[in-house]
């Protein structure tokens, strides 16, 4: 990664672990989620409201570290106000991007997402930023209340 990219990633990062989005509970979910890894101890729930197959409000709570605190605050602000089939095409690009051997091609659709691009430096932590998008998976295949 040349250091300019090295510098926006950890700025980037930085910055939505600080002050991320979307962050709290949501009153009125339709779906709630929660993943774990139980190699770091990093949880994330996120929980949305669904209005018409599109993600109208979407927010999350993480404890651990902030790359998964950080990718959760990106993937919450590219989320919101997006169809369901979109959101999950979004994640499966965001995932194959992750592991994707570096100098690979970004896809267009990742946005600011792809700041994360750093992570595939070091392989252990795609773990951390996958995290929160599990979470949205399992939100989506889940309806509270």
């Amino acid at each position: 990664m040349n250091p300019e990219l090295a510098r926006l990633y950890q700025r980037v990062i930085l910055d939505h672990n600080k002050a991320p989005r979307n962050y709290g509970p949501l009153a009125g979910a339709t779906h709630e989620g929660h993943a774990y890894n139980p190699l770091c101890g990093d949880e994330v729930t996120v929980r949305l409201r669904l209005s018409s197959g599109i993600i109208a409000v979407l927010r999350f709570e993480a404890r651990g570290c902030a790359i998964a605190r950080a990718t959760a605050s990106l993937m919450t602000c590219a989320l919101e106000g997006v169809a369901v089939t979109a959101a999950a095409s979004l994640q499966a690009d965001f995932e194959t991007f992750l592991r994707a051997p570096a100098g690979s091609a970004r896809p267009d659709a990742l946005g600011e997402l792809a700041v994360v691009e750093g992570v595939r430096e070091f392989p252990s932590r795609i773990a951390c930023a996958t995290l929160p998008w599990q979470a949205l998976l399992a939100a989506l295949s889940e309806r509270t209340g």
